[in-house]
């Protein structure tokens, strides 16, 4: 270990797998000046008492890639560092006991493949073989992952840290963090108890410690402390080295062989607190004391499946608490509060599993100043307002532990924390039996349940009891009108004299243009990806309004801020809760808003791509001429005190049509019958316009430089490697999800980004991209015959590359 220096150019707090992952992958960039500090010694704090499983498999692409990394790093770093690791790729296996669970596991098999992960659906007998003590009498079915494994927590975590010091990192033990000095809204300097360090970069790896360090600057983290236990067993007859991990989570429970004995622990339904007022200070190297009527519940579950416990030495119950966060993910990247602070924390008990990957992705966003994939899932920017308060960070968090092996049902909400942010709406909307969904804490109306029908969700992986009524809010929004609720949206405004400068290089598409105009954009990475996905209006010769999605706030906020050019003066405020939006969609929409509104809503005064300031029964508004759904359609944005009543008089109004409230699952597939993208899924930072065919969205010929114009022009160069397209399939029957896997002539070829069905064409619809190393165009797409890959089973499909649905035409595409 070495002496406290005063500059370097990145200071890492925290000694723990993910500090000592960070410090070895920006020393192999080429940064020799990184110092790590560890308050006490390296693998402190919750690292070395971690389990020590990794597995791979995630919802996400790009996820489960950073995984990925991890395993490749760990098959190597033994040779490279010479130090022990532990790592065993030994494979992973998963049980099911019910044949919803199966059904579960299908799927997941299926987005394996998607992905390109080894994965086998395997009959209990063939687990057995794999897991010879075991009891199967109730298990019908099982999934092996070959390239699964485990390792050694601190081993793992000392070889990466003389990686990193084999390259030049310096790492300091015993010296502990006071503060981060910040100066002009970025770092500037660590303080210590042995001194300062002046630095360009600070990075939060601090663990449970995280949050109340971040909190000294301002910083959200959103994590809290849980107590995790699991046994570590004497030998048992029969055990041996290359045992693979099991995961039963049927029974909530989880093992790993060691040294001839087993760790046998899980995720109960209902957690044990700790650290609520804040972790000590000295809690390094320190355990809670095992709490076995806790624990009983687990093991009741873990001896019918492993009778050999009930016989075996226990040597010790491990209680170690680890930091969770609020969605089960782990938090990553740079602050949006902070300029060069960068976090990797809250790892939800697979730190292991994640670390390599991880350090390697935060690595990597230090040294090129963004993502270097999409990270979205983990993305520190997806937390908002509510995750300010640790008191609804702890309570949600409860609720994801306790879930973290119950069924993944597909569109399941999470009940903690609720309601806390809701719309003006809200009352009536629920008077009106809406069932709500949540998404950064609004409350949202996803469907609406007719009188004597429960408005609350029953999960399946077949049809849902909503599929129906949603079915109907869908037609009347073809048909008719239908009114949605979209207050929710993140809303901001642009002001000063530079603002068209500011947004013009930021957006792709061109935004220089007359007050009262409404531009599509997309944001660019600098490999051209899709940041940002929103609508531009502008308002007047400084002012600029933007609407994106409610989950994107904080990131496309903290984008466009942190990209405006310097010496600009263009100023980004978040508006978002100054009006509600009230949606009015179909193609009596006109004739709706019409009698309550003086205005001329006709095309040749009020066409698509424009807004105008009108008044709604009274109300003074601006109203947005676009959709989302593929009908006619305006956005009324309204100050929250005139909510109310133009709600009420656009739903009187509308009676005579048979206007219907309808949801965000109607708008889901309105949508994908347009062919409208969706961020986070259909367009990614790892997509860009080109092959998402969104190429006329963007100002290439126009000469503007714009973030990420120089890699699209490479990129035109050539046919791109992947294209968007949408599949559907015949039966009606079958259920689209997304991370189905898209076969063209018998050969994965890509996987589904989104998934549902399109009422108006009566049948399962998706989007995904078709990849081919060698390019693919038009050509290419038309020539395959396809297949989708659902729950490990193979279905014909049809590609179509324009809109099922395009009202202008009248015509639906078969």
């Amino acid at each position: 270990m070495s002496d406290l220096p005063t500059h370097t150019r990145a200071v890492i707090i925290g000694g723990g797998i993910m500090g000592c992952s960070t410090a070895y992958h920006l020393t192999r960039l080429g940064w020799k000046d990184v110092v790590l500090l560890e308050a006490d010694r390296l693998t402190g704090g919750s690292t070395w008492h971690a389990a020590g499983l990794v597995g791979q498999l995630r919802d996400s692409a790009s996820i489960t890639q950073l995984l990925g990394h991890s395993v490749a790093l760990y098959n190597s770093l033994e040779q490279e560092t010479g130090l022990a690791t532990g790592w065993k790729m030994n494979g992973g296996l998963r049980l099911a006991c019910t044949e919803e669970r199966l059904t579960e596991i299908k799927r997941q098999t299926t987005t394996a493949h998607s992905f390109g992960l080894e994965m086998h659906l395997i009959t209990p007998h063939e687990a057995l073989e794999l897991w010879p003590l075991m009891n199967i009498d109730d298990v019908v079915g099982a999934a092996f992952l070959p390239t699964d494994g485990q390792a050694n927590p601190s081993d793992i975590t000392q070889a990466l840290a003389r990686g990193a010091r084999m390259r030049g990192a310096t790492m300091v033990e015993r010296c502990g963090v006071e503060s981060v000095e910040i100066r002009d809204g970025a770092v500037c300097a660590v303080d210590t108890a042995q001194g300062r360090i002046e630095c360009e970069v600070a990075v939060n790896c601090a663990g449970q410690w995280a949050r109340e360090l971040g909190h000294r600057n301002a910083v959200t983290i959103p994590l809290v402390s849980v107590q995790h236990q699991y046994i570590i067993t004497d030998s048992i007859e029969g055990i041996g080295g290359n045992l693979p991990t099991l995961r039963d989570p049927d029974r909530l429970t989880y093992y790993k062989e060691e040294v001839g004995g087993l760790v046998m622990g899980g995720y109960e339904p209902v957690p044990l607190a700790w650290g609520k007022n804040g972790v000590p200070a000295d809690f390094h190297f320190t355990l809670l004391d095992g709490n076995w009527d806790h624990f009983e519940q687990l093991m009741e579950q873990a001896l019918p499946r492993l009778p050999a416990l009930e016989t075996a030495g226990v040597k010790q119950l491990v209680n170690g608490p680890e930091s969770f966060t609020p969605d089960g993910n782990f938090v990553l990247g740079e602050a949006p509060e902070v300029r060069n602070y960068f976090v990797g924390a809250g790892f939800n008990a697979f730190g292991i599993a994640a670390g390599g990957g991880a350090g390697k992705a935060l690595a990597e966003w230090i040294a090129g100043g963004e993502p270097p994939y999409d990270l979205w899932p983990v993305d520190i920017r997806r937390f908002g307002h509510p995750h300010r308060d640790t008191h609804w960070v702890r309570t949600r968090t409860y609720e994801l532990y306790g879930k973290h092996y119950t069924m993944s049902w597909p569109f399941e909400e999470h009940a903690s924390g609720r309601p806390l942010r809701r719309s003006p709406l809200y009352g009536v909307l629920h008077e009106a039996r809406a069932c709500f969904g949540e998404k950064l804490g609004w409350e949202r109306p996803n469907w609406y349940a007719p009188a004597g029908v429960e408005p609350r969700d029953e999960y399946s992986f077949d049809r849902q009891n909503w599929f129906g009524y949603v079915g109907e809010e869908h037609r009347a929004v073809r048909e008719r009108a239908g009114v949605f609720d979209q207050s929710s949206f993140a809303k901001f405004l642009m002001v000063g004299r530079d603002v068209e400068a500011a947004l013009s290089w930021v957006c792709a598409n061109d935004v220089a243009r007359a007050p009262g105009t409404l531009t599509y954009t997309q944001m660019l990475n600098s490999r051209g990806g899709i940041e940002c996905d929103l609508t531009v209006v502008r308002l007047a010769e400084d002012r600029y309004y933007l609407v994106t999605g409610t989950g994107f706030a904080t990131h496309n906020f903290d984008w466009v801020r942190r990209n405006i050019p310097d010496g600009l003066d263009a100023r980004l405020i978040d508006i978002t809760s100054s009006s509600a939006v009230i949606s009015v969609m179909g193609p009596r929409a006109r004739e709706v808003l019409g009698p309550i509104c003086d205005d001329d809503l006709g095309n040749g005064n009020f066409p698509f791509g424009s807004m105008r300031e009108i008044c709604v029964a009274g109300a003074p508004l601006m109203a947005l001429r676009v959709t989302y759904v593929g009908e006619l359609g305006w956005e009324l944005h309204v100050p929250v005190e005139f909510a109310l009543t133009v709600y009420e008089a656009v739903m009187e109004a509308g009676r005579r049509y048979d206007t219907v409230n309808a949801g965000y699952r109607a708008i889901e597939s309105l949508r994908l019958e347009k062919g409208y993208r969706a961020w986070g899924t259909d367009i990614t930072p790892d997509c860009t316009p080109l092959e998402a065919g969104l190429g006329w969205a963007v100002k290439l010929k126009r000469g503007i430089p714009f973030l990420g114009r120089e890699a699209l022009l490479s990129q035109r160069k050539r046919p791109p490697t992947k294209r968007l397209a949408c599949f559907t399939v015949d039966d009606p029957e079958v259920v689209l999800l997304g991370g189905e896997t898209i076969h063209r002539d018998g050969q994965r070829s890509g996987w589904l980004t989104s998934g549902g069905f399109g009422y108006t064409v009566n049948r399962p619809v998706g989007y995904g991209y078709v990849r081919n190393d060698e390019g693919v165009d038009r050509t290419f797409l038309l020539a395959g015959r396809y297949e989708l890959e659902v729950a490990n089973e193979r279905v014909p499909c049809h590609i179509h590359l324009e809109p099922l649905y395009d009202p202008r035409m009248e015509r639906i595409k078969a």
